[in-house]
């Protein structure tokens, strides 16, 4: 697959439409598809009502700008502490998701598309990963600097995912759960749309066990519509959605929680039947 660059039509636009409503999109929302330059819409003029003030700013094309340059850089270093680069970061990531070959990977609240153009140079063939954000600025942006060889933008709810279920080998979101105004029902979404087998991915904030360092952090993130998440509320959600494999590793104020859901029921059964929930926990920054 290959995203359309601005003003530049090609042969792979003409058939990923058709190929998307075909394979992946639901029914009901197909009457709504449109393509737009270099990302289809599927929201039409009428964006998600609930947002908090960071998503709203976040269609602002100044605020795009800063998202890309600024914040989620700054989220991306959080986890570079100890001397991990934010290459090595994106290289760390797309190695726990095992990336590579034909996989259907997904990328929730991918912004300007940082992440989703590296995650497209992991693939081959007829794989792709479609980078999905509702904010009209973040596409624009996302087509303008991130458009690469097997990666789609597509613009639609986070909070009402447009695909069927168990569509995706991968799905992630970086540097983005916390801006979203139900960060619960993003990740419930996110695994409804994952395959059996499939891996997901989350780097989002983390408080901290400091009780002064996390007030000032939730004090701060209130103020902005952010919010700051401890250590157990991602892990046991996974656990609790049946994915197995969990490993959740914090660095300074960020945390990046990898899962899988178990190819088979039977494997489900015999993680319930285990004794507790296997998390297996790393936290650098106290090492």
């Amino acid at each position: 697959m290959t995203a359309r660059r601005s003003g530049v039509k090609t042969e792979s636009d003409a058939m990923w439409v058709p190929a998307l409503a075909r394979g992946l999109i639901r029914e009901d929302v197909l009457r709504s598809m449109r393509y737009c330059d270099g990302y289809t819409d599927l929201l039409g003029p009428s964006a998600p009502a609930r947002r908090s003030l960071a998503q709203r700013a976040m269609n602002s094309p100044a605020v795009a700008a800063i998202d890309q340059h600024i914040w989620r850089p700054f989220m991306v270093a959080a986890m570079s502490l100890h001397g991990m680069s934010i290459e090595a970061d994106r290289e760390r990531a797309a190695a726990a998701l095992q990336l590579g070959g034909r996989q259907r990977v997904l990328d929730v609240a991918c912004g300007p598309g940082n992440f989703t153009s590296f995650f497209a140079g992991q693939l081959a063939g007829d794989g792709f990963v479609i980078g999905l954000d509702n904010s009209v600025p973040m596409m624009e942006r996302a087509v303008r600097d991130n458009s690469c060889d097997h990666a789609v933008y597509v613009r639609g709810d986070a909070l009402d995912l447009p695909f069927n279920n168990r569509a995706f080998d991968v799905v992630s979101c970086f540097a983005a759960l916390h801006l979203v105004p139900e960060p619960l029902g993003v990740l419930h979404e996110m695994v409804r749309v994952l395959s059996p087998g499939g891996r997901i991915a989350v780097m989002t904030t983390y408080g901290r066990e400091s009780f002064l360092v996390r007030r000032g952090l939730e004090l701060g993130a209130t103020i902005c519509g952010v919010r700051v998440f401890d250590r157990s509320t991602i892990p046991a959600f996974f656990a609790a959605a049946g994915l197995v494999g969990i490993d959740q590793q914090l660095r300074g104020i960020s945390q990046f929680v990898v899962a899988r859901r178990p190819e088979r029921v039977t494997e489900f059964g015999a993680w319930r039947a285990s004794t507790g929930t296997s998390i297996h926990r790393t936290d650098v920054s106290s090492t």
